[in-house]
This record gives structure tokens, C-alpha cells and sequence, in this order.
């Protein structure tokens, strides 16, 4: 197999990925196996009775629930899979002369690492900053697998669309503008913060009265046995979540005006349908958000939150490739 088709394969499993560990974290399934990486000690989810019986001896005090567990060895095995995919990506690159060695060699870093928060984030029992941490590893992950694919599949252009070349700057202060709301969205996940407030279109009662940055965004919040449901005060979630919605609406209006830009000063047929699909997923986020906050945050449309926010942020990372490379 040619390696741009194996990653688009890889970039498809790695959303998957995402997918399946926003749908774990979201049914609070983070914790459906206490230790790493088997599943109290097994390779499987224990339900013999001789099994069941090896459970309360090595995890006394712990229940094994099914559901919950199945959902977290599911995300560990195609988790796992992932990183076979990458090894093999890794290895082919290394092989082929014309094949990029340094981004391929990051990127099989970067999963190695997402393995360890992937083990900490249980070992830790979902501490906030390693469960964010390990978001947005998938997410840089999934990023740099488009860039690798980017580069082993080079796009044509005409000298006629020089016209964009000026649009890099902003395209680049775009994306980190969105990288840093995905970053939020992450934290307020992780300290289970996505319904400290249930009104629209800021927060309920004298909101601004509990403003509490600096409680809000510690990343140290103190030992406790387990982090699961979030150890923050009202006060410090209702903090986070109103940041992430006001970022959201700098983020939608920033995107919005990179579409504009995109559209009417590029004359690439391939520009011009990036802006307007980048129109399009920040619609469906902002409408997404909004029923997460009236729908009191349905699992089949946090997970499509988390979706949206891949496709938006490869749409970008896109769309700067194209325009910074034809800087070059």
C-alpha cells in the first residue's frame, strides 16, 4: 500500500479514536478499568466467575460494571491499532527516499506519549490537566497525520493564486485562535464543567459575580482519590464554561471573516470550497453547542461536538498548508 492511501486510512482510524474516547469520557467510563493497560489485570473485560473472584482479591472494594469497562478497553484496542498504523507509517517513510523522516518521526513520538497520558489518565484517576493533555494529543495527532499526507501528496496550484499569499498571517493567528478554544473546550470537559450553566446566551443569575479566573485555570487542584466528576467548585466551572463561550464567539468570528477572505480574494477553486466548508463546520459547532447547552448535553451530540471540532480544526490546518506553502 502507498503511503499517502494508508494515511488517509490512519487520519479516518485517528478520528475514530477521538471519537470513541469523547463517547468513554462522555458515559463517565473513563475509570471502567482501575488499572492499565488490561482490564483488572486481564487482556479482556473479567465476567467468569473464577474471574470475577481474581478481581476482589488483586482490586478489593472494586465492582467490575460491564458496560463501562467494554467502553474502555474498546477505546484501548483501536487505540492500540492506531499506533500499529503509525509504527508501519513510520517504518515505510524511513524506507522510501522521497519520503519526509522528521514529521514521521514526530508523529510516532507523539503516539508514544499519548500511550503514557493514556496510562496516566487512569493511574492518575482522570486528573483535569492529563485528561485535556491527552485530547489534545489526539488532536495534534490527527493534525500532523494531514500534514504528512500533504507532504507525500503534493497539491498543484496555479501561479494565478499568488493573490492569497497575504492571507497567511491571519489564516495562522486563525488557527491558534482555534487551537486555544479546543484547548478550553478540553478543560471544561474535563472538569465536567459543559453544564455549570444551563441558559443562554451567557450563564444564569449574577454570573459575573462568581468570576473566578485563577481557581478556574490551575491546573493543580490538590490530591484527591479520584478526579471523576470534578473535584472544582460552582464557581470555577461556571468560570470555565463561560470562557469557553465567550472564546467561541472570537472563534466564529474570526473563522467567519477567514472565509470571507478566503473567498473573495483567492482565485483556487480549491480555496474557494474551503471557505465555504469552513462556513459550514462553524455552523454546525455553534449549533451543536447550543443544543448541548438546551438539550442538557445529549451523548450523541457532545460526541458530535468533538467531531466538529476535528474536521474544523483540519479544515484550518488546511487551509494554512495551502497558503503558507505557496509562500514558499
Amino acid at each position: 500500500m502507498q503511503i499517502p492511501s494508508l494515511l488517509k486510512i490512519t487520519i479516518i482510524f485517528t478520528l475514530c479514536v477521538i471519537l470513541m474516547g469523547a463517547y468513554t469520557r462522555l458515559s463517565d467510563a473513563g475509570l471502567g478499568c482501575p488499572d492499565w493497560p488490561g482490564c483488572y489485570g486481564m487482556l479482556k473485560v473479567p465476567n467468569q466467575a473464577h474471574e470475577l473472584t481474581q478481581v476482589q482479591n488483586l482490586f478489593p472494594g472494586h465492582e467490575v460494571e460491564p458496560k463501562k469497562a467494554w467502553l474502555e478497553m474498546i477505546h484501548r484496542y483501536i487505540a492500540g491499532a492506531l499506533g500499529l498504523l503509525v509504527l508501519l507509517i513510520f517504518i515505510l517513510c524511513l524506507k522510501k527516499n522521497e519520503a519526509p523522516k522528521k514529521l514521521p518521526a514526530i508523529i510516532a513520538v507523539l503516539i508514544v506519549f499519548q500511550a503514557a497520558l493514556g496510562m496516566w489518565t487512569v493511574t492518575m484517576k482522570l486528573m483535569p490537566i492529563v485528561v485535556m493533555s491527552h485530547l489534545i494529543g489526539g488532536f495534534t495527532l490527527i493534525s500532523l497525520l494531514l500534514l504528512l499526507y500533504l507532504r507525500t501528496k503534493p497539491l498543484f496550484l496555479s501561479s494565478a493564486e499568488t493573490l492569497t499569499r497575504a492571507l497567511a498571517p491571519f489564516a495562522l493567528a486563525c488557527l491558534g485562535i482555534l487551537i486555544l478554544q479546543i484547548i478550553i473546550g478540553g478543560w471544561t470537559s474535563s472538569n465536567y464543567a459543559a453544564l455549570a450553566c444551563t441558559s443562554l446566551p451567557i450563564c444564569e443569575g449574577d454570573w459575573y459575580k462568581n468570576i473566578n479566573l485563577i481557581q478556574a485555570f490551575n491546573p493543580f487542584q490538590g490530591d484527591h482519590d479520584s478526579y471523576e466528576f470534578g473535584v472544582l467548585d460552582y464557581a470555577s466551572r461556571m468560570t470555565i464554561h463561560v470562557t469557553h463561550r465567550f472564546w467561541a464567539i472570537v472563534t466564529a468570528v474570526m473563522l467567519f471573516l477567514l472565509a470571507f477572505k478566503l473567498y473573495q480574494q483567492s482565485q483556487s477553486p480549491l480555496l474557494k470550497r474551503s471557505a465555504v466548508l469552513l462556513v459550514a463546520l462553524v455552523c454546525l459547532q455553534v449549533a451543536l453547542g447550543i443544543s448541548n447547552v438546551v438539550l442538557h448535553l445529549p451523548l450523541g451530540i457532545a460526541v458530535s461536538h468533538n467531531a466538529g471540532a476535528a474536521l474544523l480544526l483540519l479544515n484550518v490546518v488546511f487551509i494554512n498548508y495551502v497558503l503558507w506553502k505557496k509562500s514558499n
